[in-house]
């Protein structure tokens, strides 16, 4: 009797199963309609994921110039709405900044690496408007904002250099080199001692930030799949040797909040700072007319008999709109980190519910033909006006917008700016760069 009847039992769970997909479908599907547009239905379980194809960076551009200000896809548990226009940003993330300024947390790591969610970078709320408060008094007592910071990034260009000299001529690759050489400059400030080169231990740690970065985009993906979060993570925890209890403290920046902090600089201060240097260094291998133009302005600006100094920048305007352009062109990083909408509002004349993640999308701002109108060539005019002064647009925004902006950007001397072009500054100035 039970062989009999078991075939009926298992009709009526894949009935169930298929009529549960259906309904989920439905809903999704049917979302509100003031929710901002999407492009199409989302399926079960894996929302939006079909259509996002090989390129998802370029559908993110497709989409967002259909849609316009905002479009929504079920990209995790929660809806996620893209942000994609100068005017949708600024009433996101500055006019209602209340409201937008949260992080949005991975579910699989809150789990597995509760640490995490410290330090400037991953906090929200209170705890993180006491991190950066108290982050960029420490940084600006340290160095970052006052001229020891030029000279920690002078010193360190100068090792640089030299070492570049070490490889007389001969093909190689600097992305490590030119990595290295700009985390020594926070090794520098933050530490009190730069690293050889050479150093094992420092070429090790390199090598895990960069890993981290890396990384990181893939991590993300395991919000796609909810159901990631009950694998045995438990099983790989064992294998940790060294393992510290964490110390949960009423103080804001404590030495668990500190050690995520100086991460935060490294993974971020170094990694895109370098990355960016290394697109510029690119490009000029396509543009070999405007590596010799960088050059002359050097060498009319300075000269070759003076050493660098601080001021360098502003007189090298020539540089300093390369650096722009690059800036635009590469968009290093195209979606800023998802931000949390923590309060039912409004957005572009569309709701907003509360829980929402919200992704400034600032690739689809640095490659929008309204507002550049080649945004596919590679044109230094665009930051340059006819008495070859800079023009600074407000559409340009590598290190995003509104509070959550790059804590090292909003020092006085720009942390980030200054390092990459004196990184430039000495490279053009001695060498000339070819293909291989």
């Amino acid at each position: 009797m039970f062989e009999t009847v078991l075939p009926y039992f298992e009709t009526s769970a894949i009935l169930a199963a298929v009529l549960l997909l259906l309904v989920t479908f439905y809903i999704r599907s049917h979302q509100p309609k003031t929710l901002p547009p999407s492009p199409g239905a989302a399926l079960p379980l894996i929302g939006h994921l079909h259509l996002l194809g090989k390129n998802p960076r370029r559908r993110f551009k497709q989409w967002a110039q259909e849609y316009g200000d905002v479009f929504t896809l079920q990209m995790r548990p929660q809806r996620t709405i893209f942000v994609n226009t100068l005017e949708a940003m600024k009433e996101a993330f500055i006019k209602k900044a209340d409201f937008f300024s949260d992080r949005a947390q991975n579910i699989v790591i809150a789990r597995h690496v509760p640490n995490f969610f410290h330090g400037i970078i991953s906090s929200s709320g209170s705890n993180w408007k006491a991190q950066r408060t108290t982050s960029l008094a420490i940084l600006r007592n340290f160095g970052m904002g006052k001229n020891m910071l030029a000279e920690k990034i002078l010193e360190e260009v100068s090792f640089y250099t030299k070492e570049l000299a070490k490889t007389k001529g001969k093909p190689c690759d600097i992305h490590y080199l030119t990595n290295m050489s700009v985390s020594n400059v926070i090794s520098s400030i933050i530490f009190g001692k730069r690293f050889e080169f050479n150093n094992p231990k420092f070429i090790k740690q390199m090598e895990i930030f960069n890993d981290i970065v890396k990384l990181g985009t893939g991590v993300l993906v395991l919000n796609f799949f909810p159901s990631l979060y009950y694998l045995p993570f438990d099983l790989l925890k064992a294998k940790r040797n060294g393992e510290r209890e964490t110390i949960r403290t009423k103080h804001f920046l404590d030495e668990l909040n500190l050690s995520r902090n100086i991460e935060n600089l490294f993974t971020a201060g170094s990694e895109t700072t370098s990355t960016t240097i290394m697109w510029c260094l690119l490009y000029m291998l396509h543009y070999p007319e405007v590596q010799q133009k960088i050059y002359k302005e050097i060498v009319e600006q300075i000269g070759t008999e003076r050493p660098p100094n601080i001021t360098d920048k502003s007189n090298l305007k020539y540089l300093t709109a390369v650096i722009m352009e690059v800036q635009r062109k590469a968009s290093i990083v195209p979606l800023s980190l998802p931000h949390l909408c923590n309060k039912d509002t409004t957005l572009a004349g569309y709701n907003i519910p509360k829980g929402t993640i919200v992704m400034p999308n600032l690739d689809a701002i640095h490659s929008s033909k309204d507002i550049w109108g080649d945004p596919e060539n590679f044109r230094l005019e665009r930051f340059l006006d006819a008495k070859g002064n800079i023009i600074k647009r407000e559409e340009l925004m590598p290190f995003s917008i509104g509070r959550r902006i790059c804590c090292s950007y909003i020092c006085p001397l720009y942390f980030r700016s200054l390092n990459f072009f004196q990184h430039l500054r000495m490279t053009f100035h001695h060498y000339k760069i070819l293909g291989a």
